[in-house]
């Protein structure tokens, strides 16, 4: 009887647990992100939504700046998930190299911009509590963060587009008339 009274208690427990982790978050980053996500969007009516738009295409020919500067952008104006609508501004091929490079983005920014992608905050607080009690800054690591991704994207964004333009290739050799069916002799 005492094991499952034991039981029940760690039970109930965890959920006081997850209730105090929320009221910690209520308290201390939901504010923040309310606040920046505000500010974020309010910019962007200032500016105007068809500049924006101008913009991202203009991003979009370079492909230096497709996977480094636009993903960034897109992640930090329109956040996880969706800074990956920022590929409609894109020509088809490039699609899939965005999405990956905007996709692997939306953690290494969480550390100076929470804002971007809060779902991401819980591994960001549980590494930042760990550097917090060795009496460590945490901005050193959130910069290496972002520079460390900022490198990673560009990266995945590259192979990507080869890995499409290969995949895209053979599809459309396969699609014309009297091309191979496909199948392996």
């Amino acid at each position: 009887m005492e094991v499952l009274a034991n039981a029940a208690e760690w039970f109930i427990g965890l959920f006081q647990e997850g209730g105090q982790v929320f009221l910690s978050l209520a308290g201390g980053i939901l504010p923040v992100l309310i606040c920046l996500i505000t500010a974020v969007n309010a910019l962007i009516k200032i500016i105007g939504q068809e500049r924006v738009d101008r913009w991202a295409v203009r991003m979009s020919s370079n492909m230096i700046l497709r996977y480094t500067v636009l993903p960034v952008i897109a992640v930090f104006f329109l956040t996880n998930p969706m800074a990956y609508t920022f590929g409609k501004f894109l020509p088809e091929r490039y699609k899939p190299a965005f999405y990956d490079a905007a996709v692997s983005f939306v953690h290494p920014i969480t550390g100076l911009f929470p804002h971007a992608n809060p779902a991401e905050l819980f591994v960001w607080l549980g590494i930042a509590q760990g550097i917090q009690q060795l009496g460590l800054s945490l901005g050193p690591l959130a910069i290496r963060y972002f520079l460390v991704g900022l490198v990673v994207i560009f990266m995945r964004g590259v192979v990507t587009e080869l890995i499409t333009a290969q995949m895209m290739a053979r599809r459309q050799a396969q699609a014309q008339p009297g091309a191979a069916t496909g199948l392996s002799r």
